[in-house]
């Protein structure tokens, strides 16, 4: 049996992420979220789906929005206005600017601010829009401390390891002329029975805080639509396709 897996991302970015995202969930094809907890809207994101069957992880950001800890104690991951860098900053330095070590608290705060807000552990664990070496170890340091459940790049070329199971991870939406839906069936047509073969979604509707931060804006738009379609969801009978979660990885 092939495994696919279907994964939204920034749950808690802004009202409009939220919204999108809860509406993928109510039509019930997505179960895997991705949690950002340091901004202004995350709550109000958690309190739209948590009644849900859902698989909510810990979406770890430090590219966007205010950190959990005091600005003053990780200097290397924020600016002068104790806001976070920008994914911008990090694509164009040439050197790891991340201080592990600052990382490690960043990362530890928002764990903890995670479980404040959900009551919960996560049940996975990654990070979001940064290429960091020393961000990737904070993540695995944090989620070694506490036994969560990495989702670990460091294993063969083209996946990352979860629970010692290979994950392939697809995402499409900054290509050009995206279309979610042709995307999602040439996962499922390429996929073989080895590992889990997932697509990386990030459902929203646009608001302000979307346009004056994200590079990704219409795609956003176009996967919800995909997501909560009859096409879709038809598509997904015929085949006699399992949407599996990150629980599922044993």
């Amino acid at each position: 049996m092939k495994r696919l897996m279907v994964r939204a991302d920034d749950l808690g970015y802004s009202k409009g992420i939220n919204y999108g995202i809860y509406e993928c969930v109510k039509q019930g094809v997505i179960k895997n979220i991705g949690f950002m907890v340091n901004m202004p809207d995350s709550i109000e994101g958690y309190e739209l789906v948590k009644n849900y069957d859902i698989c909510l992880g810990q979406h770890t950001n430090i590219c966007v929005g205010k950190p959990v800890c005091d600005p003053t104690l990780i200097p290397s991951l924020v600016q002068e206005n104790g806001e976070f860098k920008t994914s911008k900053d990090y694509r164009n330095s040439k050197e790891d600017f991340v201080v592990l070590e600052e990382a490690i608290l960043e990362v530890e705060a928002q764990y903890q601010r995670f479980k404040q807000i959900t009551g919960f552990e996560p049940r996975y664990f990654e990070g979001h829009a940064v290429q960091s070496t020393n961000f990737f170890k904070a993540l695995k340091i944090v989620a070694d401390r506490h036994s969560l459940k990495l989702c670990d790049f460091s294993s063969q070329p083209g996946a990352m390891c979860i629970s010692g199971q290979d994950v392939y991870m697809y995402m499409g939406c900054m290509d050009e002329d995206y279309n979610p839906f042709t995307y999602f069936k040439s996962i499922y047509k390429g996929a073989n029975t080895e590992g889990y073969h997932m697509m990386v979604c990030h459902p929203g509707y646009l608001d302000a805080v979307i346009l004056n931060t994200s590079s990704l804006t219409i795609p956003r738009t176009k996967e919800v639509e995909m997501l909560c379609s009859s096409e879709f969801k038809q598509y997904i009978q015929k085949n006699n396709i399992k949407l599996w979660t990150y629980d599922d990885i044993v």
